[in-house]
């Protein structure tokens, strides 16, 4: 019975150590891929996309400027997916004189 416990015990602390040490596959946003936590009518909800589906996301928020635009657009930037710079933004203007 003590070697049961005892084997376990040990595999529910492994599992606890794994599970603080990987997020999993949801757990960042990173290379392409954009995971938000929202608030929804049922408490939270994780809002994942990778591909193509991220980038329709990003380009949303940053076209948007609601509450959930605004909790993507980190996260956006997180994953390489903020907005393109504009072809104005590195120019200075003309100098008076």
């Amino acid at each position: 019975m003590a070697i049961v416990g005892a084997v376990i015990v040990s595999g529910l602390g492994g599992l606890g150590i794994w599970a603080a040490v990987s997020p999993g596959g949801y757990g960042q946003s990173r290379d392409g891929c954009v995971t938000v936590a929202a608030a929804s009518s049922t408490g939270g909800a994780l809002l994942h996309e990778c591909g193509s589906g991220a980038v329709a996301m990003c380009r949303a928020a940053f076209e948007h400027g609601d509450r959930l635009s605004l909790l993507t657009r980190p996260q956006c930037r997180l994953a390489g997916l903020g907005p393109s710079p504009s072809p104005s933004a590195g120019r200075r203007p003309p100098r008076a004189g």
